[in-house]
Parts: C-alpha cells; structure tokens; sequence
C-alpha cells in the first residue's frame, strides 16, 4: 500500500492566484485543488491527514476565518497557512488564535510558501503518529 501524497487546498478567490498556486505546487509534485471559496471548500469531505490549507482572509461572504471557525465546528484537523494583501497586526493576531500556523502577505515568496506547506504537513504528520501511540 503506498502512502497518501501530499494535498494543499488552495481557497482564494482571485482565480490568477488559484492558477499560480496551482502550478507552483504541481511543479514541487504536490496534489492541489483550488476553491474560489470557503463554501466551496466545506461543501465535501476532504482529505485530512498528508495535507495543508492556503487561504486568503478577505474574500466576499466567507473569509478566511469563517473557513477556520467552520473547519473547527466540524472538527477538521487541517494546517492552515493565511494570505493576505494587507498587513494588518490584528488580522495576524486573530489568524493565530483560529489556529493558523503561517502568515504570508501577498505577493507571496514561492519558496518561503513552498517550506511552510512542507513544515505544515509534516508537522501534521508528526502530531498524528504521536497521537496514535
């Protein structure tokens, strides 16, 4: 049985940064899907373990924090890496306290990205296995 690849859910809702986080990932061999939405996102299950969410704060109807809040109402253990066009001090502070473990203002270093989906996930990956001993 192989293992899961790596997925990053990519929730924002200018599609230029849906396709260019979609290459980015894809060109680091990393699963995405996009969503112009939290709704959308929360419409389905998902896979959780092996995966990471980017997501924009400032969207029409649900934001980024509604995401987090939604996904802690259904008990959705997902790494959550913000994005924003402004740096804001209370927006990094409240994305803290909803449980984000990253913050990047746009435009984003694909790099920098790059290391905190893989810290993200692996530090998931490594919570889970402590979590099953």
């Amino acid at each position: 049985m192989s293992a899961k690849r790596s997925m990053v859910y990519v929730i924002d809702d200018d599609e230029s940064v849906r396709r260019a986080f979609g290459r980015l990932f894809r060109s680091a061999d990393v699963d995405v899907e996009t969503f112009s939405s939290p709704d959308e996102f929360l419409s389905d299950e998902r896979q959780i373990g092996n995966a990471c969410i980017v997501v924009d704060i400032r969207m029409p109807g649900l934001n980024g924090f509604d995401l987090m809040k939604g996904m802690a109402d259904k008990e959705m253990c997902i790494p959550v890496i913000v994005i924003s066009a402004s740096d804001d001090v209370q927006v990094r502070e409240h994305a803290r306290e909803l449980g984000a473990v990253s913050f990047f203002l746009k435009p984003v270093d694909d790099q920098a990205l790059l290391d905190a989906v893989w810290w993200a996930i692996s530090g998931a990956r490594e919570q889970a296995k402590t979590k099953d001993k």
